[in-house]
């Protein structure tokens, strides 16, 4: 396995582009004007926000197995810390265009966007996840990149900063936009995810077992339909307004219900039977989902 590149600052990744550093905490990388070409695969983890644009498939990336390969004019957004795979394959076209927007957690940290950047819940979602934009929606999301630029060749004063990041936020608002639109367009395999999703849990808490395996996890159902966490929560939530731990604690209370009116199990035995690790964390659990606690339920019913 090839060992992973660290670039841990902005004046970096301008040295990895051959480009210039104009400022010491953000970067705009047209990638139209770069030499693509890569002698052999490396992986690269950088500590900083990246979003890139590409129209070519040019240096495929890839999160652990999946693979992306800018097609189609789309967009991706990786958090700090995230390990890419960057392949050597290439292939060229001539309307090549392409843009990249870097920037260190410092820039946003203490202002409005800093607060917000947890919101942005895209840039840890799988590169297969990725945004896929129309023309306008390209244009709309360049000209943010076109302000940024300009500020960027501006010498830096007391309201670079603000500027900088008050463009930055309105791309990244767009980008919120434009992926609500797309799990609308997709909305037919979306709803296929949302019914894999419930066979999953209903399988899970209806099998032997639970004391042993544990309650699900958001983790292990994002697996399961070959979606990043974050991806599937936010589908999950367009589509039936809960996200991926909602759908988990509905399918658990159901089956606590069903375990509480239809045996004469303790409520701890039923907790640990269900996969609780502590019995009072069940019955906390149920008590917020239906407002009585288990043995209060079972008297009522």
């Amino acid at each position: 396995m090839k060992p992973i590149v660290q670039i841990k600052s902005i004046s970096e990744i301008n040295r990895f582009v051959k480009g210039v550093t104009k400022h010491p905490l953000v970067a705009v990388v047209d990638f139209s004007k770069l030499d693509e070409h890569i002698d052999e695969d490396i992986r690269v983890s950088c500590d900083f926000y990246s979003i890139m644009f590409k129209n070519y498939c040019a240096n495929k990336i890839r999160y652990g197995r999946q693979t992306y390969d800018f097609q189609e004019g789309s967009l991706v957004c990786i958090a700090p810390r995230l390990v890419l795979t960057m392949d050597s394959e290439i292939e060229k076209k001539d309307d090549m265009i392409g843009w990249g927007l870097f920037f260190h957690p410092d820039l946003v940290r203490g202002t409005s966007l800093g607060d917000k950047m947890k919101d942005y819940t895209f840039f840890s979602y799988e590169t297969a996840e990725a945004l896929h934009l129309s023309e306008k929606e390209k244009q709309t999301l360049f000209d943010c990149i076109l302000k940024i630029q300009t500020e960027l060749e501006e010498n830096i004063d007391n309201h670079s900063q603000t500027l900088i990041v008050s463009n930055i936020e309105l791309l990244l608002n767009y980008c919120s936009r434009y992926y609500g639109r797309q799990f609308i367009t997709r909305k037919n395999s979306n709803k296929d995810v949302v019914s894999q999703v419930k066979t999953l849990l209903k399988e899970y808490f209806t099998t032997d077992g639970l004391s042993d395996k544990g309650l699900p996890t958001v983790k292990y159902l994002a697996e399961m339909v070959h979606l990043s966490p974050n991806y599937l929560s936010d589908l999950l939530k367009k589509e039936t307004g809960m996200n991926t731990q909602d759908h988990i604690h509905y399918f658990l209370i159901e089956e606590a219900k069903n375990i509480l009116l239809n045996s004469d199990a303790s409520v701890s035995e039923i907790a640990y039977a269900l996969g609780f690790e502590y019995p009072q964390y069940f019955s906390k659990l149920f008590k917020q989902k239906t407002g009585t606690t288990p043995q209060e339920f079972r008297n009522l019913n």
